[in-house]
């Protein structure tokens, strides 16, 4: 009880306890120049690690490449521990850059979800020392099923290099860890040759940035090469449009209805004649004119610039940068005005 009453009066007293040190407090317990010189051995040590691998990228790997490139079937890819972080990993990258894959871990496997691994699968099985437990219980159900297998180990004459279809070395001389214990460079070598053999197949593949934004649909570069303009254009009554008979006067109001900070004037049957802008205001009240007489015709600008509505909506950024305008009116194949959109469009749209 002594004990505990004293505990319990430390924890009281100011400066002690679990009060969190600032920042600045904290970095003063730390030796610099120790640590800046274990981080840099660090990143000296992984990076001579991956390139190792280069010299590694031989018939083994275009084997596997291969195998990649004819799975009628999807990619798995299993791994234990550390190295079932990195083949998580490393199927997220190939089924983003074209190669169905998807990751199984072999504990899993074992109680069910193998049912997941069909025979026409490619397996990619990850173990540094080649030996884990639960991929070698896997191997006999993979023979029996016959998928080819792709394994990636620093130790090529282990169980599950020797089983494997073609084995990829991904050995390390040693660990960033100085104790030679956590796997570091190891690790990193491992996800370098993942990142080599998924880009090798995209290559191959002809994969290109449009497939690329349909595996991404919901990021910057997906909106960039899916979205078109129809998709975010304002419409019908919301389109600020007249003919070119109208007064200026008459013609204002329209614009700032129409809040998109321009308008547009059409034929008589919907044909875009042209674009009446805030420039073209200002250029107007320059020369004294009567707002009450002069029709829109006479100070717009006669045609001017225009998108269809099946392109992309990135096509209109390029167009307003180019042109360095900030709204445009969006015509269909017979040039009849169907919309129109402006840079906050865009922006709400998330292309700017």
């Amino acid at each position: 009880m002594k004990n505990e009453s004293a505990l319990l009066e430390r924890s009281r007293s100011p400066g002690t306890g679990n009060k969190p040190r600032s920042n600045s407090a904290a970095i003063e317990q730390v030796d610099k120049a120790q640590a800046t010189a274990m981080a840099r051995r660090v990143l000296e040590t992984e990076a001579q690690a991956v390139l190792a691998l280069r010299d590694r990228i031989d018939e083994n790997f275009l084997m596997a490449c291969q195998l990649l490139l004819q799975c009628p079937g999807r990619i798995v890819v299993c791994g234990v521990g550390k190295s079932g972080h990195i083949a998580n990993k490393i199927a997220a990258t190939l089924a983003s850059t074209g190669t169905p894959a998807f990751f199984v871990h072999p504990s899993e496997a074992s109680h069910g979800d193998f049912g997941m691994i069909k025979s026409e699968d490619v397996v990619i099985a990850i173990s540094y020392s080649g030996e884990s437990d639960e991929l070698k219980l896997m191997l006999p159900l993979l023979k029996r099923s016959g998928n080819q297998i792709i394994a990636f180990t620093g130790k090529p004459n282990s169980t599950l290099s020797q089983a494997a279809t073609v084995n990829l070395d991904i050995s390390v001389e040693i660990e960033a860890c100085p104790l030679g214990l956590a796997p570091t460079s190891s690790t990193t070598a491992t996800l370098a040759m993942g990142d080599a053999l998924a880009i090798a197949a995209l290559n191959q593949r002809g994969f290109s940035a449009a497939d690329f934004a349909m595996s991404h649909p919901g990021g910057a570069l997906g909106k960039r090469l899916l979205l078109q303009v129809a998709d975010i254009m304002v419409c019908g009554l919301a389109v600020p449009r007249v003919t070119g008979e109208i007064p200026l006067r008459s013609a204002l109001y329209e614009m700032s209805t129409g809040q998109l900070g321009f308008l547009i004037i059409t034929t008589a049957d919907n044909q875009l004649a042209g674009v009446f802008s805030d420039g073209d205001l200002r250029r107007a009240l320059d020369k004294n004119i009567d707002i009450n007489q002069t029709i829109i015709s006479e100070i717009m600008t006669i045609g001017g610039h225009s998108i269809k509505a099946n392109q992309l909506a990135a096509d209109a950024l390029e167009i307003m940068e180019k042109h360095k305008i900030y709204a445009l009116p969006v015509v269909d194949e017979d040039n009849k005005v169907c919309g129109a959109l402006n840079m906050h469009t865009l922006l709400r749209a998330g292309i700017v």
